[in-house]
């Protein structure tokens, strides 16, 4: 079964969705022809193709078409038709109207005032399955093509698709198409299936992945992808269907009772519908004088919105400029400070302790307490000194002896040092 379309925004009530595709390759001035007829002959107020906007390539891009007109006489109508540029020998068209009121069935179709509604102009085909609007679609022979029309239009939410399956091969008055008997605003947005006798069992074994089933001899209405809220396969599904000529009263009443259904706004739709509202051209004096003034008010609130903001800004330079002031009038009756980049004044004691040390006599450095393994290598070093400073004939003899008579002098005056003393 679909997912559920609760993350969707609905369809409002006033508005009249369709989707299709134009085949061949004359769709812009089809719909010019039909639009000029339509004014002219009072069915139309008023109509007008927006200028052509190309695409970022320079290539052609959508062709637009507005329509204005009043529906029951006094209800206006705003429709808006998007022509997509030609793909594959044909061009697709999205089609969206809304209404003052709630729409009602019986009022014109949207289609038929930018489309004739002449069988032989081609541009009833439905997007999903490429089938027909106003027609009998005989699904195909082959039960792996019925299958596949049937998930195509399963899948299809623009248009409501009817499964009518013949319990008997109908003569001609059994041929009629179920748009004719439709009421006005569904007779191009319904495409009709007609299954054979024998193919009962394959269009219900397709149906079986949305969950509903044809009866013999009756019809039933998919619930499109996404299915609305208060769809119920049983009160869509009708048990017969006469194909004698008679009117099918009880198919009919459940085709518009489906219209009716709060349906949730396909792909696409949600867009067209933005663009319906905000971007209209189509204007009447009273609505353009009724616009300007809008934007004449718009303008004034903007305005006073920038005075204010102005005000405020100006008022707040004030005060941060009383600010910087006070700062800076503070900051000059201070006392100054040093600057962190002078040298550090030294200190009285680490001077005398660096001019006490020059006076340090050499032999008063202490030396390590010697091992075991380095006694003898001290003593001959301790010899080889001693040769040095005292023997005869050493170079700095005369040096040592002229150092120990001065200590001997300096000792006189305060107490002799010798080297026995050490």
């Amino acid at each position: 079964m679909p997912t559920s379309p609760s993350a969707r925004p609905t369809t409002p009530p006033t508005v009249w969705p369709a989707r299709g595709r134009h085949v061949g390759s004359a769709a812009e001035d089809t719909v010019r022809r039909t639009l000029r007829r339509n004014k002219d002959g009072h069915v139309l107020d008023d109509f007008q193709e927006l200028p052509d906007e190309r695409a970022g390539d320079g290539a052609p891009g959508a062709r637009i078409f507005e329509a204005r007109w009043r529906a029951g006489g006094a209800v206006t109508v705003r429709a808006r038709l998007m022509l997509a540029p030609r793909s594959a020998g044909g061009q697709e068209w999205t089609l969206l109207a809304e209404a003052e009121e709630a729409w009602d069935p019986a009022w014109p179709s949207p289609a038929t005032m930018f489309w004739p509604d002449d069988p032989d102009v081609t541009w009833d085909r439905d997007i999903a399955t490429g089938l027909r609007l106003r027609g009998i679609n005989t699904l195909p022979d082959d039960d792996k093509a019925v299958r596949r029309v049937i998930k195509e239009a399963g899948r299809g939410a623009w248009n409501i698709h009817v499964v009518v399956h013949e319990a008997m091969t109908p003569d001609h008055r059994g041929r009629v198409p179920l748009a004719g008997r439709l009421p006005a605003s569904l007779r191009h947005r319904v495409v009709e299936h007609r299954a054979a006798p024998q193919q009962l069992r394959v269009v219900n074994w397709a149906l079986e992945d949305f969950d509903v089933q044809v009866p013999r001899g009756g019809a039933v209405i998919l619930p499109g992808t996404p299915p609305p809220a208060d769809y119920d396969a049983q009160a869509f599904s009708v048990r017969t269907v006469f194909l004698d000529g008679t009117e099918p009263t009880e198919l009919i009443a459940a085709v518009t009772a489906f219209a009716a259904l709060p349906r949730p706004l396909v792909d696409g739709a949600e867009e067209a519908l933005r663009t319906l509202r905000e971007d209209w051209r189509l204007l009447t004096l009273e609505e353009e004088l009724a616009r300007e003034r809008k934007l004449v008010a718009m303008y004034a609130e903007a305005l006073e919105a920038m005075t204010q903001s102005r005000d405020l800004y100006r008022e707040a330079a004030e005060r941060a400029a009383e600010a910087l002031a006070a700062y800076r009038e503070s900051a000059g009756s201070a006392p100054a400070l040093p600057s962190p980049s002078a040298a550090p004044v030294p200190s009285p004691l680490r001077g005398l302790t660096r001019a006490l040390e020059r006076f340090r006599l050499p032999g008063r450095t202490p030396r390590p307490t010697p091992g075991p393994a380095t006694a003898g290598t001290d003593e001959a070093n301790e010899a080889g000194r001693a040769d040095e400073a005292g023997g005869p004939g050493g170079p700095t003899g005369t040096d040592e002896a002229g150092e120990a008579g001065g200590s001997s002098k300096a000792g006189g005056d305060g107490g002799a040092v010798t080297d026995g003393g050490r």
